[in-house]
C-alpha cells in the first residue's frame, strides 16, 4: 500500500474545536447551547408504503440478514492518547464508518450482514472492501467511485478515551452513491435495514438513502436508525436537527445517545422519561438510549426500563455505540418477538451493553469489535 504522504489529498478538512459553540466529543453536544422548547416539532418524510401498524410486527422472514447502508472510511487514531492531532507522533490506521462497523460487528457475533455504500477507487477503498470480505460481510452492495477519494477521519483521543474528529471529505466517495447503484434485491432480502444520518447530508446519497429505505419498507423489512450525529459534517446545527428528524417517523427501531436527545430537543433533559417519550412516534417498536458505561434505557409502547452496563477501562470509545447496535440487531434478526417480551429484551440488551464495553478496550472501531464468545465470557465474569 502506498505511504500516506504519497496520496494526493484534494479533500477539505472539517475541524470542530472546543472553542466552537458546540463541543463534540464521543458524539457529545452541549445541551446548554440551546433553549428549552415546550415541545419537539418533528418534520415528516412520508413513505407511500406498507408502514407497520401500532402493535404489528412485520411478516417473519426466513432470512436473519441485516443490511447496513451508509459510509465506510478510514479512521486514523493517535497511538498516544491525550495529545492534539498536531502533537500526535503517529496514528494507527483503522477501518471505520458507523454502518460498516455495525455490519462487521454483526458478522463477528456470528450473524448475517451485508453493507451497501461507496468508497473510492483507490487503495483505501479496495482495502475496506477486502476487510468486509475478511469479516464475512456480504459486500455485493459496495460500489467504487473513480473520481472521489475514500473518506478519512483523524480522531483525537483524550486521556479518558473520549474523542474529537477531523474529517477529509469534500466530496468523498460515500457522498456520491446514486439511487441507480443500489442493490435493491439485497435490501429486499433483509430482515433488518440499518442506517444513520450522515448519508442524508448531501445529494446524490440522500436520494439513494431515501430510495433504499422505501424499498426496504415496501418489502416488510424492519428499519433501524442510529442518527450518529457528527455535527461538523452538516452545514449548520439546525440543518442537522431537521435532517435527522426528517426520517424519524419511518424507523421501527431507533438508537440514540443522551447527548443527541439534548440536541434534538434543543436542550431538554435527556434523563426525563417524558422528554424521551416525545421522540416516540406511533410506529416505533423500540427506542434505545445509550448511556456509555452506565448501560442503556429502552422504551416500547408496553414497557420501559434500564439495563446496566459493564465497567471497563476505556482506551478508545470509537465504535462503542456501533458495537451496541450490532449486539442488539444480531439478537433481533434472529427473533423479532424479543420486542414483545421485556425479560428477553433485557437479556439481549445486556448482551449489547457488553459488546459496547469490550469495544472501548482497544483502539479503533472494527479492530476492537468483539466475538460472541468474548461477549459471553465478559457477561459471565461480570455476573460472577
Amino acid at each position: 500500500m502506498a505511504a500516506l504522504h504519497s496520496t494526493a489529498f484534494r479533500l477539505d478538512s472539517v475541524v470542530l474545536s472546543s472553542r466552537q459553540e458546540l463541543s463534540f466529543r464521543r458524539g457529545n453536544v452541549k445541551a446548554s447551547a440551546f433553549s428549552c422548547p415546550s415541545s419537539v416539532s418533528i418534520p415528516r418524510l412520508s413513505f407511500q408504503s406498507k408502514a407497520l401498524g401500532g402493535d404489528e410486527l412485520p411478516e417473519t422472514k426466513d432470512s436473519s440478514l441485516v443490511v447496513c447502508f451508509g459510509e465506510m472510511l478510514i479512521d486514523f487514531v493517535p497511538t498516544i492518547s491525550g495529545l492534539s492531532l498536531a502533537d500526535a507522533p503517529a496514528f494507527k490506521k483503522a477501518p471505520g464508518g458507523a454502518p460498516a462497523n455495525v455490519a462487521v460487528g454483526i458478522a463477528r457475533l456470528g450473524g448475517s450482514s451485508a453493507f451497501i455504500g461507496k468508497v473510492g477507487e483507490d487503495e483505501f477503498g479496495y482495502m475496506l472492501a477486502e476487510i468486509l470480505k475478511e469479516n464475512n460481510v456480504n459486500s455485493e452492495g459496495i460500489r467504487f467511485d473513480p473520481g472521489a477519494r475514500t473518506a478519512l477521519a483523524f480522531v483525537t483521543l483524550r486521556s479518558d478515551g473520549e474523542r474529537e474528529f477531523m474529517f477529509y471529505r469534500n466530496p468523498s466517495a460515500d457522498m456520491l452513491l446514486q439511487e441507480a447503484e443500489l442493490d435493491l434485491d439485497l435490501i429486499r432480502k433483509a430482515k433488518i435495514f440499518h442506517y444513520g444520518s450522515i448519508s442524508l447530508i448531501t445529494e446524490p446519497c440522500k436520494s439513494a438513502h431515501i430510495a433504499a429505505a422505501k424499498a426496504a419498507k415496501d418489502a416488510g423489512v424492519v428499519l433501524s436508525y442510529d442518527p450518529n450525529l457528527r455535527l461538523p459534517l452538516w452545514p449548520s446545527a439546525e440543518s442537522a436537527r431537521e435532517g435527522i428528524l426528517s426520517i424519524w417517523d419511518t424507523a421501527d427501531i431507533i438508537k440514540i445517545s443522551e447527548e443527541e436527545i439534548s440536541f434534538l430537543t434543543k436542550g431538554e433533559d435527556p434523563y426525563d422519561d417524558a422528554v424521551v417519550r416525545k421522540l416516540c412516534h406511533p410506529n416505533h417498536k423500540l427506542l434505545l438510549v445509550t448511556e456509555g458505561p452506565e448501560g442503556c434505557r429502552y422504551y416500547t409502547k408496553e414497557f420501559n426500563g434500564r439495563v446496566k452496563g459493564l465497567k471497563v477501562d476505556a482506551v478508545d470509545t470509537t465504535g462503542a455505540g456501533d458495537a451496541f447496535v450490532a449486539g442488539i440487531l444480531s439478537q433481533l434478526a434472529k427473533d423479532l418477538s424479543l420486542l414483545q417480551n421485556e425479560d428477553r429484551l433485557r437479556e439481549a440488551l445486556m448482551f449489547a451493553n457488553a459488546c459496547g464495553a469490550l469495544t472501548v478496550k482497544e483502539r479503533g472501531a472494527i479492530p476492537a469489535l468483539p466475538t460472541r464468545e468474548a461477549v459471553h465470557n465478559a457477561i459471565l465474569h461480570s455476573v460472577g
